[in-house]
């Protein structure tokens, strides 16, 4: 508790939605279990394993007495969130929320829901990874798999894409990627395919071949996608669907399996496929195990590349 208590004093609160605190990354011993998030004007403390309301104390005290030095007198709105055994609970613990919600990241806005779970709209750790599409998206066509609420869409049509198909299982997800393209002035250039990935292979031909695709992944949402089992059957079909000379970004986040595990489903099920290189986290997401991080691999077609990089 006392290395979280420290770590505050070299927070800093800016204008874009950030991760502040890491405690899961085993880097603050004792504190493996707590986050604490920012998405202004609300910060979001996560504890992954049961505390009791004294624990909870000394931490909002923590936190008061830093919002204090960097705030003044400008109210605090903490939201805290349990989340152990599969099971979430949220409650507001000072201040309101937004209603609606919208942060900024890198130039666009996305719209957050803190008080609805652990899905609540923007998962922080995938920053670079949007920032690497918006850099590299000119121009493209792209497909945004697992799309959730389109936070990699927005960035690539913002980074120039003529156009990026959408397509996840969850509708309610896709609407609120849909406001989210509206709301940064995206009103064209992005399709919203509300369905099973694994059954609607033909229509995902039909629209491409894509420059870019994207495959960011759950992974283990039973009914949905198990990776383990379900990485292997993604990765038999994505390169038909590429373009000469296109780009593949694999995304795992399961600390139960490393970067040799993605990479080795990628040998056996896509050869024609070469790794190019694994996109670096945001700093404040470093782990004393990297391959327990999420891990974002670049990938292209064999058959495109002059020469072999390795890792």
């Amino acid at each position: 508790m006392q290395l979280f208590v420290q770590a505050l004093q070299h927070v800093t609160l800016g204008d874009d939605a950030e991760r502040l605190f890491h405690g899961r990354g085993g880097m603050f011993a004792g504190c493996e279990h707590l986050c604490l998030d920012w998405f202004p004007p609300v910060l979001l403390l996560t504890s992954f394993k049961a505390i009791d309301e004294d624990e909870i104390n000394v931490l909002t005290t923590a936190i008061t007495q830093r919002w204090l030095q960097l705030k003044g007198q400008e109210p605090l709105n903490l939201v805290f969130q349990h989340r152990c055994g599969g099971q979430t609970e949220t409650q507001l613990l000072q201040g309101a929320v937004p209603e609606p919600h919208y942060v900024t990241e890198n130039g666009a806005q996305f719209q957050v829901h803190l008080l609805r779970g652990q899905n609540h709209g923007l998962f922080l750790d995938m920053r670079a990874g949007r920032a690497w599409v918006k850099q590299h998206a000119k121009q493209c066509k792209v497909l945004n798999l697992f799309a959730y609420t389109c936070g990699f869409s927005v960035m690539a049509l913002q980074g120039g894409a003529d156009e990026v198909v959408n397509i996840d299982m969850s509708k309610g997800a896709l609407s609120i990627g849909k406001q989210n393209h509206l709301h940064n002035g995206l009103a064209h250039g992005a399709r919203f395919l509300g369905h099973d990935i694994f059954k609607s292979w033909g229509k995902l031909t039909k629209f491409g071949p894509y420059d870019l695709i994207i495959a960011d992944p759950p992974s283990n949402q039973r009914g949905s996608f198990v990776a383990t089992k379900d990485y292997a059957r993604l990765l038999r079909r994505l390169p038909s669907l590429l373009a000469e000379q296109g780009d593949i970004l694999l995304c795992l986040n399961a600390p139960e399996l490393d970067i040799d595990f993605l990479m080795q489903q990628v040998a056996e099920h896509s050869p024609d496929l070469i790794f190019i290189e694994q996109l670096a986290n945001p700093e404040v997401y470093c782990d004393k195990d990297p391959n327990k991080a999420l891990k974002v691999l670049r990938y292209q077609h064999k058959r495109d590349m002059d020469s072999t990089v390795t890792v």
